[in-house]
């Protein structure tokens, strides 16, 4: 019978652990000092090295190297010994099934006994918060006065039910999930060592679905390797339930547009192809939450590909903040209710309508605070604009010059688009958040709703693109300036009075950044 991937790969020796340095360093130092503390308490969750590190620390303080710093060395006989499993000074006990004070007491009365075999006898104690109120407080005593032979490793997934009797006892030790791109790495050379054959996609795609815990990572990397066929990315969303980047990607775009239709048609088209229904929701959560960290200016790595970042961004600056919380907020409550839910598609329709359906703006905190204060309280700044408002010279009568051209432009836009999309479907994904605001001369305007968006279109050659693009449509060569709105500002002096970015400006909209790119990306002067 062939040895389960996870306990194959358990770290032996503290170079082994990964995503822990802030244990290691600590325990590791301690031992090479011959200052080992009598008591440990580890924490954290699932996956994440306690029972290792604990099973690392027993064979470190009984380890026969030498040199206390080389502990564990994995090759003495007694390292050998706690690996095979047959170390008689190495007591793990599961407190899931010996919650009672009688096991306690039993536990008690053996480690008065001197070790059989090393300097220690270690007691593991896993899953301690299972453990009945009187089992701790018969813990308690020998916790308090241990005899010097004796060290207690207690570790939990849920510290916050030990007593404080019993954890200000203890020298605490928080285990944190793993990064994504540390259990990727540990990944990679495990199926390298293991000769499995793996899209480096789906290596990504496993160590996102483990969710900070490496032995959720291997059992996963076990589970595919088990089909014996080469582990497609494919391969991976199928037998894990998931679902594509794309699907989601696409789900974004109906609620941006706010299409109920094709949203709902994109749920049910996912669960119909055997994705999980929750997992789905994990998915769309993730994928809105990197949106609210674009929109809100995160310079966090994203786990994505250029091009889908690229898209992200486009999706982020059409995006209101406060919809796009609201949309979170629906479907990171559809996860949880999809653990008891007899209609696997019922919460994500739900969640799916509610994000298409955003509160009222007077439930807004910050209206709702004007309305309450009421019209005594405006200040200056509120007065000033309703002045202002008042005295806003009328959009001007007159067709502004070149407006049939823009319209023109305009009425092939989609096309346009087609041609770009054959290009670089970035680019195209950033032209859908744009308008086209006029054409002066030789320059088109394109008008951005964030510094995000218009940062990404004018780097790379998403101008480039773009400008190719029109060629091949119109047979007219046009520079494209990229511009975006913010507050009230001053018109600019080389734009025309009576075209439409003028016009916007003097409706409130601001020119923050504007840059000038010719047909090979030159900036003109």
């Amino acid at each position: 019978m062939s040895q389960a991937l996870y306990r194959k790969w358990r770290p032996q020796r503290w170079d082994d652990v990964v995503g822990q340095d802030h244990v290691v360093t600590t325990l590791r130092n301690a031992v090479a000092a011959g200052r080992t503390a009598h008591a440990y308490l580890f924490s954290g969750p699932r996956g994440t090295g306690k029972t290792t590190s604990a099973r690392l620390l027993a064979k470190a303080v009984n380890c026969l190297h030498e040199d206390l710093a080389e502990r564990p060395c994995d090759a003495c006989e007694h390292c050998r010994l706690v690996n095979e499993g047959r170390f008689l000074d190495l007591i793990e006990i599961d407190a899931a099934s010996n919650t009672s004070v009688d096991d306690v007491r039993s536990l008690r009365d053996k480690i008065n006994f001197s070790p059989n075999q090393g300097r220690y006898k270690v007691y593991i104690v896993d899953e301690v918060h299972m453990l009945s109120t009187a089992a701790f407080n018969a813990l308690l005593k020998t916790l308090e006065e241990p005899p010097p032979h004796a060290v207690f490793v207690l570790a939990t997934t849920e510290v916050h039910k030990i007593p404080a009797t019993v954890s200000s006892r203890c020298q605490k030790h928080e285990f944190r999930r793993i990064g994504m791109v540390e259990i990727a790495g540990h990944l990679e050379k495990i199926v390298a060592e293991e000769q499995i054959a793996i899209e480096p996609e789906a290596v990504q795609l496993i160590a996102r679905q483990a969710t900070g815990a490496m032995r959720d990572a291997i059992s996963l990397l076990d589970q595919l390797a088990s089909t014996g066929e080469t582990i497609t990315f494919r391969l991976a969303q199928d037998v894990l339930g998931t679902a594509t980047n794309e699907v989601v990607i696409e789900l974004v775009d109906a609620l941006i547009a706010g299409q109920p239709g094709p949203g709902l048609d994109l749920i049910h088209a996912a669960i119909d192809s055997g994705t999980d229904p929750r997992q789905f929701a994990r998915q769309v959560v993730e994928y809105l939450r990197d949106l609210l960290l674009l929109r809100m200016g995160s310079k966090l790595p994203l786990d994505a590909s250029r091009e889908v970042r690229s898209r992200m961004a486009a999706q982020a600056g059409e995006f209101p903040v406060p919809d796009l919380l609201h949309g979170l907020q629906a479907f990171n409550s559809a996860a949880g209710e999809l653990r008891s839910s007899w209609q696997p598609a019922l919460p994500l329709e739900l969640a799916l309508v509610e994000a298409l359906n955003p509160p009222p703006a007077g439930s807004v905190p910050g209206d709702a605070v004007e309305k309450k204060a009421g019209p005594a309280a405006e200040t200056g700044l509120k007065k000033k604009k309703k002045k202002d408002l008042k005295n806003l010279p009328a959009a001007p009568a007159a067709v502004p010059a070149g407006s049939a051209e823009i319209d023109q432009l305009r009425g092939r836009w989609k096309e346009i688009r087609g041609a770009v999309r054959k290009l670089n479907s970035a680019t195209d994904g950033l032209l859908n958040s744009s308008s086209v605001l006029e054409i002066r001369g030789a320059e088109l305007f394109l008008g951005f709703a964030s510094e995000t968006v218009k940062g990404i279109m004018e780097s790379e050659n998403h101008i480039d693109f773009a400008q190719r693009g029109i060629e091949q449509v119109t047979g007219r060569k046009l520079a494209i300036r990229c511009v975006i709105a913010s507050d009230a500002a001053d018109i600019p002096e080389d734009l025309t009075s009576d075209g439409m970015v003028a016009t916007a400006m003097r409706l409130g909209g601001k020119i923050v950044h504007s840059r000038d790119v010719g047909k090979k990306g030159e900036k003109k002067q």
